[in-house]
């Protein structure tokens, strides 16, 4: 009778154990969940407000320059030079 007991105990405690750690970690995932769900909303709106500032603030076009020959200028680019050259 004794080692039935003992059986009983044990099977009653193992399942206390797993029944707590099993509720942990479903609290554990729920967070997770949660926490993921509230970050892609957060994204969603930044997303949504970027959309609406560059509808609200287009950016200026940039001016129409004129290919000019100065070779001692660092930001020279001949293959734009010619590209504008022959466009003319």
């Amino acid at each position: 009778m004794s080692t039935l007991n003992v059986f009983r105990w044990t099977a009653l405690g193992s399942g206390v154990v797993y029944g707590l750690f099993h509720s942990y970690s479903l609290s554990v995932s729920s967070e997770k969940k949660a926490a993921a769900a509230e970050w892609a909303h957060k994204e969603a709106l930044i997303a949504k407000a970027k959309a609406e500032y560059a509808k609200l603030n287009p950016k200026p076009a940039a001016p129409a320059t004129t290919a000019t020959l100065d070779f001692s200028d660092p930001n020279f680019d001949f293959a734009k030079y010619l590209e504008t050259a022959l466009k003319e």
